[in-house]
């Protein structure tokens, strides 16, 4: 107890130094904590993507429909359980800076593979009945204060005109690594009014979302779909679901790599800071440590010392940089939820963070202990003199 009242007393001798050293490593943290998130939100999306549900595409690019015919093929293959379809919207609500994510889909297939999404079952009712009916997510709902029962205008790019939704039903995510920025709407509302401008989607789907019987047989699953449809007019690709989000991932890797990279270039440089701090402290203590060599003490209680008190500074300034990661956070998702729909911390950063303070720390406090160690004790005494 002694040592430890003696190495917190020795951490704020400085009381000036050892604040801004505090809140260097606040800072520091609190940054590295945020990329980490960042980079958590990038993958949010493969995260939560579930083992038994497939995408099937057109194999030539997503931007290519395929038939509605292939849905009745798809279900007779061994091992589907279910499949149903989307199309991409892509529709902008009084501006494009409001993007979030719209599709058409078909609802009494698609929604039950998405348990994951919660919608009380009036409005559930309701969407199905309205033919124009849409429903949103909640963070989606909070952020332009809509209310059931508007009539939501989205103005088509994919699909030219001005397109009327009338809200039926909000979903919540059963967690919170759900997505609940989406807005959908009926399939059959979208191809009703291409088959009466004669447009060439008209009968036509983005994609396929086929449920398996077994996450195991993905692989073998996915062949025979691609095998049905080899050589026809549309082939198809079918990957796993989180595939089909890497492939959207993959698209902006370089940027991935960049923040990886800044947040450990963050570390390094709070690890100077510290590191000068320390030495500092060492030095003026050269005096300090060479009497404790002559009342007995060892190189080994010395060394404890000096890294005691690195440790008691630098996991200072890491625990409060992890309080403020919290708040932080969660105004930083806030602001940008159009493209961060999931901005949470995750457990896994919480313990980079611990991981990185203990490591900035020791490193720090391996050159100012060395030395005090290896110092012989005439040198250290004469400087008191």
């Amino acid at each position: 107890m002694q040592i430890l009242k003696l190495i917190f007393k020795n951490a704020f001798r400085h009381k000036l130094r050892t604040f801004l050293t505090v809140l260097g490593v606040t800072i520091a943290i609190l940054a590295f904590g945020l990329l980490r998130t960042v980079i958590s939100a990038w993958y949010a999306g493969v995260e939560a993507s579930s083992a038994t549900r497939l995408v099937t595409r057109n194999a030539i690019s997503l931007v290519f429909p395929l038939p509605l015919s292939y849905k009745e093929k798809i279900r007779q293959i061994e091992g589907v359980k279910g499949v149903s379809y989307g199309t991409w919207f892509g529709g902008i609500y009084i501006d494009e800076k409001n993007f979030f994510a719209n599709y058409a889909m078909e609802p009494k297939t698609y929604l039950p593979m998405y348990p994951e999404f919660i919608i009380p079952p009036k409005q559930m009712a309701a969407f199905l009945r309205d033919r124009k009916g849409a429903v949103a997510g909640r963070k989606l709902i909070e952020r332009f204060g809509w209310k059931i029962g508007d009539i939501i205008t989205l103005k088509g790019t994919i699909f030219p005109g001005d397109w009327d939704f009338v809200l039926r039903g909000i979903y919540r995510g059963k967690d919170n690594t759900v997505d609940e920025t989406a807005f959908f709407f009926q399939w059959d509302y979208l191809n009703e009014a291409l088959k009466k401008a004669g447009r060439s989607w008209a009968n036509q789907v983005g994609w396929y979302l086929v449920e398996i019987k077994d996450p195991h047989i993905a692989a073998d699953v996915s062949l025979r779909i691609d095998r049905t449809f080899k050589n026809s007019l549309a082939e198809t690709l079918t990957e796993t679901e989180k595939a089909f989000q890497l492939s959207f991932i993959s698209m902006t890797e370089a940027i991935v790599v960049a923040i990886q990279l800044v947040s450990f270039v963050i570390i390094f440089i709070i690890m100077a800071v510290v590191a000068n701090t320390m030495a500092m402290t060492a030095r003026e203590r050269i005096g300090e440590y060479a009497v404790f060599k002559t009342l007995g003490f060892s190189g080994f209680h010395i060394a404890g010392l000096i890294f005691g008190e690195s440790v008691c500074i630098t996991m200072l300034g890491t625990a409060f940089g992890i309080v403020l990661t919290f708040p932080a956070a969660a105004i930083f998702g806030k602001e940008l939820s159009q493209f961060f729909p999931i901005f949470n911390v995750e457990r896994e950063t919480i313990y980079m963070d611990i991981i990185a303070g203990f490591v900035v720390a020791s490193v720090a406090a391996l050159f100012p202990a060395w030395r005090s160690i290896h110092i012989r004790i005439a040198d250290g005494l004469r400087r008191i003199g």
